[in-house]
């Protein structure tokens, strides 16, 4: 609120444990309270970054599968719109027998959960990560929806786009990587866009996140993304770094006069 921003994302708990504390009936309160009071929509929460729905050995897809499910209870809980996913690493077996084992995760983690959305992240491309690709988001969604309760769409993130191969940063580049988008995910699947300028060079495939127009896409490359007519009524979260006091604020004010007509209603 402090901040001036009408949409954001949190953790539901630490993103570096296994356990969930249990949430709190009044805090949960208060949330929804302060949502409604300040018009904070959507309500994202990102899942935990230990969390594999990919992963081979039996433990770690165990607790994988069983965290995955607490994320979702909680978003339900806390009246989240949705609940953003990396799909995983297919390390010691095929892309696409990784993407099976996501699609059977996802049936189980998911089993009779309804009232939050799957949003499923496009990633940087390093390593065996899935979904540096369009193609590898839309196969996973494909094949789970139906069986599942809950709608799947996807979070496109623009340093990981960038990184990855779908150049952002440029004019023919957006209108390239948007119609990819359009033809292979749907553009009305896409609420949420990360916004992050990107430390690493195009194609890098390094995942670090840099302050708005510090990075190699830029002050002119996210003008360009905010004001793209298919794109500027979406919900604009930032991951951006804050190494020093007051980088936030910074970034939220930067992109805020990078939007060049308010009554698009532009959600950051």
């Amino acid at each position: 609120m402090a901040l001036g921003a009408n949409t954001f994302q949190i953790f539901s708990s630490s993103p570096r444990m296994w356990r969930y504390p249990p949430l709190k009936t009044d805090e949960v309160r208060k949330i929804r309270q302060i949502r409604e009071k300040h018009d904070l929509y959507p309500l994202v929460i990102h899942d935990s970054y230990l969390i594999n729905l990919a992963a081979t050995d039996a433990v770690i897809r165990g607790r994988s599968i069983a965290s995955f499910r607490e994320e979702l209870e909680r978003a339900v809980a806390i009246g989240a719109d949705y609940v953003v996913a990396h799909p995983g690493s297919y390390k010691g077996q095929t892309c696409e027998e990784g993407i099976s084992a996501i699609v059977e995760a996802l049936k189980e983690a998911a089993r009779g959960i309804r009232g939050v959305t799957l949003l499923l992240e496009n990633t940087a491309g390093a390593g065996c990560s899935i979904g540096s690709r369009f193609l590898e988001l839309a196969a996973i969604r494909h094949l789970v929806q139906s069986s599942l309760d809950i709608p799947v769409g996807y979070c496109l993130d623009t340093c990981h786009c960038f990184v990855s191969g779908y150049n952002v940063s440029t004019g023919d580049g957006l209108r390239e990587t948007v119609r990819e988008a359009e033809r292979i995910l749907g553009l009305e699947n896409i609420p949420v866009i990360h916004t992050n300028d990107s430390k690493g060079a195009f194609q890098s495939k390094l995942d670090r996140h840099a302050n708005i127009g510090e990075g190699h896409i830029g002050v002119e490359g996210f003008r360009r993304i905010l004001n793209h007519p298919k794109l500027r009524r979406k919900a604009f979260i930032l991951e951006t770094p804050v190494d020093q006091e007051g980088d936030d604020l910074k970034n939220l004010q930067t992109l805020k006069s990078l939007c060049q007509n308010s009554r698009t209603n532009t959600r950051v």
